[in-house]
């Protein structure tokens, strides 16, 4: 398959397969079809090469298709599509929620280079928290 198709879709079994790590990182997420610019706000995000769990302050409908822009180290712009899968509303502080995710529509290429960043982000946190 040449590197630019779109990767099959991972079943829920295969999203648990992805390795997940959670990072602060700049995010963005909006209606697919929205076109205004994307303004990023960081945020702690579950990311996997199959998905994302991020906290969020508003809600959005389950199966609905985002935009989401993230801003990855070395300033690399990350966009994918993602599926709302569920949204959680969090007790306190008022009116947030949690939201999960899956990518779709994601070429093969894009989630090599997101697991690329992700295997780093492990590095990181393995060299700072286990190293001697």
């Amino acid at each position: 398959m040449p590197p630019d198709t779109q990767a099959p879709q991972p079943s829920p079994a295969d999203r648990r397969e992805f390795y997940r790590i959670t990072v602060p990182l700049p995010i963005c997420l909006q209606a697919e079809n929205d076109t205004a610019e994307a303004t990023l706000v960081q945020r702690s995000v579950n990311i996997s090469g199959g998905g994302i769990g991020v906290t969020l302050n508003q809600t959005f409908e389950v199966n609905v298709i985002l935009s989401c822009t993230l801003l990855l180290p070395g300033q690399v712009l990350f966009k994918s599509f993602l599926e709302v899968l569920r949204v959680d509303p969090i007790p306190y502080p008022l009116n947030t929620y949690r939201l999960h995710g899956r990518f779709v529509r994601m070429a093969n290429r894009d989630r090599e280079l997101l697991i690329r960043h992700i295997l780093k982000f492990q590095r990181e946190h393995l060299n700072k928290h286990y190293s001697a």
